[in-house]
């Protein structure tokens, strides 16, 4: 810009198309939040002193800033493969394992989340099975069910045999020592000790990926994404 007026011409649809341009690696550096805050006060700023009527990056959603990028390790498609294998599938643990695995590894949930669902939760929607999160701040997304989960969910639900309980856990232990009481939802940390870590171990990952955790699933669910051309601010 050469001329003070000309930031009456910036449109909401300029800024978004800076965003998409930046995400794409169209331009040398990449949108943070920092940058979207600067440009967002420079308008109010300019606002405030009636230069400009209105304010076009407001309400325009950033990608956030990955300022740990490469912190927590992904999985290669042959470790994920490998992790799906790991548990038994001649027993009801095995069954249930592969399918919060499977859950995990496809579609980038949290732990916490996970252990939410309810049998309810897995829906179909316009035809297409999906899955009903409720995640930070009470919201709530629906993320369409992978093919290879679905196969391994309906498996898990059919030989548990709650799949009429709605409103049931959909994920629960498979045995009870204390009170012997099954209709409760996994603990977290049991999802990371017994079944991520516990597998992970098993065929090798945890040696081979440094700082595998349950994160680590995520973090794969959303490589896999981006490398199938996902909207960067969806992931």
């Amino acid at each position: 810009m050469t001329r003070p007026e000309e930031f009456r011409l910036i449109t909401r649809a300029h800024v978004i198309a800076w965003r998409r341009m930046s995400s794409a690696g169209s331009w040398p550096r990449q949108p943070s939040g920092g940058n979207s805050r600067h440009s967002s006060s420079l308008f109010e700023y300019l606002c405030e002193r009636n230069a400009v009527t209105l304010n076009p990056v407001k309400g325009v959603k950033w990608p956030k800033a990955n300022n740990n990028e490469g912190t927590t390790p992904a999985l290669s498609d042959a470790q994920g493969l490998a992790l799906l294998k790991a548990p038994p599938s001649d027993t009801l643990k095995g069954v249930r394992d592969c399918a919060v695995l499977a859950t995990l590894l496809f579609h980038g949930i949290r732990r916490e989340e996970l252990c939410k669902l309810r049998v309810r939760d897995y829906q179909r929607r316009e035809g297409i099975l999906h899955i009903c999160i409720e995640g930070k701040g009470d919201r709530v997304r629906f993320i369409p069910v992978a093919t290879e989960a679905q196969q391994l969910i309906h498996a898990y639900v059919e030989t548990s045999g709650h799949g009429e309980a709605l409103d049931g856990p959909l994920f629960r232990p498979v045995k009870n020592h204390t009170t012997g009481h099954l209709r409760k939802a996994l603990n977290p940390k049991s999802v990371y000790q017994e079944i991520v870590r516990r597998y992970g171990t098993a065929v090798g990952i945890t040696v081979d990926v440094h700082g595998f955790c349950v994160h680590s699933l995520r973090a794969t669910a959303a490589t896999n994404a981006l490398a199938h051309n996902a909207d960067i601010a969806k992931v």
